[in-house]
């Protein structure tokens, strides 16, 4: 499902806050039916948040930045209620404790801008300074049953480097992409759904272990590759995904 971020913290400078909140205000007060709406607050810690949250009771989910472990999720826990929390993993310490985040949080979004800048790192096409951020997301994002959503792509102009910066993060097992331009919706949707050759491929591999002489078989010859039943998992996973 596709979300729309409404963002309070980074996007808005400190003299536009509260023009802001009315923006959101307004937009979740005209909300198209079936659109699911996040609002990333200001930290709950400084002068914005309590604010911004007031002004989120519309949104869906909230979406927390700079969280770095269990305890800013309960703090926000106590005024957000039962309200679905998606974490920003955009710091060392969060990527240091982001399997006890993802244990209270509905999603892990990456932050690879500020993350890099702690580091003191630098933006690489390949992202591979990032690997083992978005290795440690994703795995506490499927030990704990939440989504994982990687970080965006800065130039809007480069929509190879957008297409591959996708593949790159479906390889890597993510549920989808933040977006920063309209122009990135469609190739990201392309990105994370099946292909039709996914789908065709998937089919083909549980007809063939639906077949009587396989059923019973833990492994079997596929296309010239040896698959097992987790692989039929996977490709059942797959179908529902696209269907």
């Amino acid at each position: 499902m596709d979300a729309v971020v409404l963002d309070l913290e980074d996007a808005v400078g400190p003299k536009e806050k509260e023009s802001a909140r009315d923006a959101v205000r307004g937009w979740l007060a005209e909300k198209p039916p079936g659109r699911m709406a996040v609002v990333r607050i200001n930290p709950l810690t400084g002068d914005h948040g309590v604010a911004d949250l007031k002004v989120a009771a519309g949104a869906d989910a909230l979406l927390l930045p700079k969280v770095e472990g269990a305890a800013d999720l309960t703090a926000a826990r106590l005024l957000a209620g039962s309200k679905p929390l998606w974490a920003m993993i955009e710091t060392p310490a969060a990527v240091l404790h982001v399997a006890e985040i993802a244990a209270g949080a509905a999603a892990l979004m990456m932050g690879a801008n500020d993350l890099l800048k702690d580091m003191g790192g630098r933006q690489r096409p390949d992202r591979t300074n990032l690997h083992y951020a978005m290795a440690a997301l994703v795995t506490a994002a499927r030990a704990h049953d939440c989504l994982a959503l990687d970080a965006t792509w800065n130039d809007i102009s480069d929509a190879a480097g957008f297409a591959a910066d996708c593949a790159l993060g479906r390889d890597f097992g993510f549920d989808g992409k933040t977006l920063i331009h309209p122009s990135q919706i469609e190739p990201a949707r392309a990105a994370f759904a099946p292909s039709a050759e996914d789908i065709a491929e998937a089919q083909a591999l549980l007809d063939e272990f639906d077949k009587p002489e396989n059923r019973n078989k833990g492994v079997i010859a596929f296309r010239g590759r040896m698959v097992e039943r987790l692989h039929a998992e996977l490709a059942r996973r797959l179908l529902d995904e696209g269907a």
